[in-house]
């Protein structure tokens, strides 16, 4: 991608980013250049480079709506408990007004993808990242997956977002969930929330940090897991095997209740879709990303050991 100085940004977003990078104190007076940062799917995302500094920077600007998600100062309270936790980046400054992070630019990773995942290395390197985020000290901000899924469907109502015609139903079997998972008792810590594969970054010896916090929240642990689960589509062995390895055990009941989290992952995403859809400006079809999420959670609402499942949580 081509580089842009400042001064010859042609689009919205360009001048957006323009008009921030101008505000950072350090780089006053000096040459900045800049080229967009492809793949995310709720904020415009950057490659800063400032004349003079050993390293580039990595500068994430919200998308329109995020605040309806997000507040910025949890998110970024999140990104330096990451740093401290030893698997995420450096953290540069922070524009409270703008709710803009920066990161030092980390030259020789690369983003995850999926298939990254089924190399046995490089998926026990994540779970250790993980669940050193997980064994952190406590978040600033507590906002489990419940607060999370009742957030959304209040939204939802609010904005007049479209719905699947069984929604209603897919309500009901969430709470039914959340009465089996309270009665069973939380264990709620530091969880980034988000795990999907390009949050994961691979490098050189196959060492991971992790990036973007904006949704971490003190919520429940093997949520974390779940959601991880359901992005990477792990096959049974491979999740027993994850579990064991995070919890030191595996058994019927801890099984259960990844599973029925899984579920209520898909159902959190798939309404936050349906929210998207209704306020964001990026180039991203949320309402079919949300339609195949909801179809996720209808197959685990559905299957025939679901009722077992809430009995042994």
């Amino acid at each position: 991608m081509m580089w842009k100085t400042l001064g010859e940004g042609a689009t919205e977003a360009d001048q957006t980013l323009e008009a921030i990078l101008v505000k950072v104190a350090a780089w006053s007076g000096r040459e900045i250049r800049y080229q967009p940062v492809p793949g995310g799917i709720s904020n415009a995302n950057w490659r800063v480079n400032v004349a003079n500094s050993p390293k580039d920077f990595f500068v994430k600007v919200p998308g329109r709506g995020t605040e309806m998600f997000t507040d910025r100062y949890y998110a970024h309270d999140a990104s330096r408990k990451a740093y401290e936790s030893g698997f995420g980046v450096p953290i540069v400054d922070f524009l409270s007004d703008e709710g803009v992070e920066i990161f030092e630019f980390i030259e020789g990773y690369r983003a995850a993808n999926n298939i990254d995942f089924f190399d046995r290395t490089i998926r026990l390197n994540s779970l250790k990242a993980l669940k050193a985020f997980n064994d952190s000290n406590s978040l600033a901000l507590t906002k489990t997956i419940f607060d999370m899924i009742e957030e959304h469907f209040a939204q939802i109502a609010k904005l007049g977002g479209n719905v699947p015609p069984d929604f209603a139903w897919l309500k009901r079997k969430y709470r039914d969930a959340r009465a089996a998972l309270e009665a069973s008792g939380l264990d709620l810590v530091p969880c980034m929330n988000d795990t999907i594969a390009g949050n994961f970054m691979i490098g050189p010896t196959n060492d991971i940090v992790i990036v973007d916090f904006e949704y971490a929240s003190n919520n429940e642990r093997s949520y974390e897991l779940a959601l991880w689960f359901g992005e990477m589509f792990f096959p049974h062995e491979i999740e027993r095997e994850l579990i064991e390895a995070y919890y030191g055990y595996c058994n019927q009941a801890m099984e259960a209740r990844v599973t029925v989290l899984k579920g209520l992952a898909d159902l959190k995403w798939g309404s936050w879709s349906m929210v998207q859809a209704a306020v964001s400006t990026l180039d991203f079809d949320y309402y079919k990303y949300g339609d195949w999420k909801h179809m996720r959670a209808r197959n685990v609402f559905r299957h025939p050991d679901w009722n077992k499942w809430l009995r042994i949580l």
